[in-house]
């Protein structure tokens, strides 16, 4: 952490909602925030890691009338969807590389408003098969994820690992089609990340990142074999890769969206992630980047 002060200026600072009782309402319209009645912000989220939003709720019962409502999904497909459409206000569940590749494939009219934290990528090893990355051997199955981003990030992290090479002008996002050599023959099995940590006994590893991991009940630092590299000055990736609010782009500028994401960006909203998860999501906020120095 105490390296990434230097790359904070190359990123964005800012984050999250807004919407007067029903999606898409005063959020959008900038209104809302001088009415007595409650502000619902709609977020969208994917997993069990949201103690930081219920942080941001008390915060805001203190200074405003806007209250976060969270939109809980399964799967990573829906809630650039559901963003895009209206359905919600604000989303919170994925990097930015990830939004760059959702928006080319399919043309939302959405925008990263606020970083929020980074969740390094890890391989969970089936503790009845393998204790350390060495062992793992010929014909071993090792899950990764199916998306185009986290599937790329996934073999770069086996590269680094020493388990296969990627051809190098693919950058971050290679696919299984651009491995060039593996030194361990292993077999892949892509599958939707969400569904990783349940595959993991029929594996012997599975690489899933730290918010699916802590919703499955799995310890960043006490189950994992070898993870991912996140220092930006050896990991040239680490800038997309850091987690954000989204909004539809026509509202990013919206006040209620810039109080919450004020409210986010604070100590204790930093403090409860730390505390909450363990390691597992590193806050990737400036000011937060900043006081871990």
């Amino acid at each position: 952490m105490k390296n990434w002060k230097r790359w904070t200026t190359a990123v964005i600072a800012a984050i999250a909602a807004g919407s007067l009782a029903a999606c898409g309402g005063a959020a959008d319209t900038n209104e809302g925030g001088d009415s007595a009645e409650t502000v619902i912000v709609k977020v969208g989220v994917v997993g069990e890691y949201n103690a930081q939003w219920d942080t941001v709720n008390e915060l805001l019962a203190k200074d405003s009338n806007y209250q976060v409502e969270l939109v809980k999904f399964t799967d990573y497909a829906a809630p650039n969807r559901a963003l895009n459409d209206g359905e919600i206000d604000l989303n919170a569940f994925q990097h930015k590389a990830f939004l760059a590749n959702d928006i080319s494939q399919k043309g939302y009219e959405i925008v990263d408003i606020g970083d929020t934290i980074i969740a390094p990528l890890s391989i969970y090893n089936n503790k009845d098969k393998i204790s350390s990355i060495e062992e793992i051997k010929d014909g071993d199955i090792i899950a990764i994820p199916s998306d185009l981003t986290n599937g790329g990030r996934a073999l770069k992290l086996l590269e680094k690992a020493g388990i296969l090479e990627c051809d190098p002008a693919k950058g971050y996002v290679p696919t299984k089609a651009d491995i060039t050599k593996y030194n361990v023959n292993i077999e892949i099995m892509e599958a939707e990340s969400a569904t990783l940590a349940n595959l993991l006994p029929d594996c012997t590893a599975a690489i899933i990142n730290g918010g699916n991991a802590y919703t499955a009940g799995l310890s960043a630092a006490e189950d994992t074999i070898f993870t991912e590299d996140v220092n930006p000055e050896t990991n040239e990736a680490v800038p997309q890769l850091i987690n954000v609010i989204a909004a539809r782009t026509a509202a990013k500028d919206n006040e209620v969206y810039k109080k919450i994401v004020d409210t986010y960006h604070t100590a204790e909203v930093q403090k409860t992630i730390e505390d909450t998860y363990q390691g597992a999501f590193l806050c990737a906020w400036e000011e937060a980047l900043e006081s871990a120095e």
